[in-house]
């Protein structure tokens, strides 16, 4: 059965991101249903699968990543409005016995993401 992790990785201080609030949105055209929430530890992960296997569906979905707050609050946010506040990430998931990860690398100016394992 699948399921679904993230992690945030702070680049312009090379260490994980402590703190940062995490919502998952399940996707139907223009339809968002918020099915998890979740905060980074320490290790800039959350502490269980966002979206674990008895809850896992194919499907599209969005990580809405609070990235204002943790800039904020290690000082690297800059002047209000922040360029980067809430990093939205929509994906698909086809295979449902598959691992997905899709982490985010944030900076305060940019940020990435891609499929991990």
């Amino acid at each position: 059965m699948g399921y679904l992790t993230t992690h945030v990785l702070d680049t312009a201080k090379g260490m994980p991101a402590k703190g940062i609030r995490i919502l998952l949105y399940s996707v139907s055209g223009n339809s968002h249903r918020k099915i998890a929430e979740a905060v980074t530890n320490e290790d800039g992960r959350t502490d269980t699968p966002i979206l674990p296997e008895d809850g896992f569906k194919t499907g599209t979905y969005e990580l809405i990543f609070f990235a204002g707050d943790y800039l904020r609050e290690t000082g690297q946010a800059g002047d209000d409005p922040l360029f980067l506040d809430q990093v939205p990430i929509r994906f698909g998931m086809s295979d449902g016995d598959a691992h997905y990860h899709v982490p985010l690398l944030l900076s305060p100016y940019g940020y990435s993401t891609y499929r991990g394992s």
